[in-house]
């Protein structure tokens, strides 16, 4: 899936993205791929795979989108 970083909760570790459908989807830093977390930026282009949290979806294997 593709999407934005829509925001980034640098204390606690997690942030939330975007995705091109508009859904809100939570990610925690220790599944970013390539990406640093404290250099994340919000409107960047992420792909990242969907899985469903506890709480709802969770991405996985975030990583920068492919242009």
């Amino acid at each position: 899936m593709q999407g934005t970083i829509k925001r980034v909760i640098r204390d606690r570790g997690f942030g939330f993205i975007r995705s091109a459908d508009g859904q809100e989807i939570f990610f925690h830093r220790s599944s970013l791929q390539q990406l640093n977390f404290d250099g994340l930026h919000e409107g960047e282009a992420v792909e990242f795979e969907l899985e469903r949290g506890e709480k709802g979806p969770r991405a996985l294997w975030v990583r920068p989108a492919q242009k």
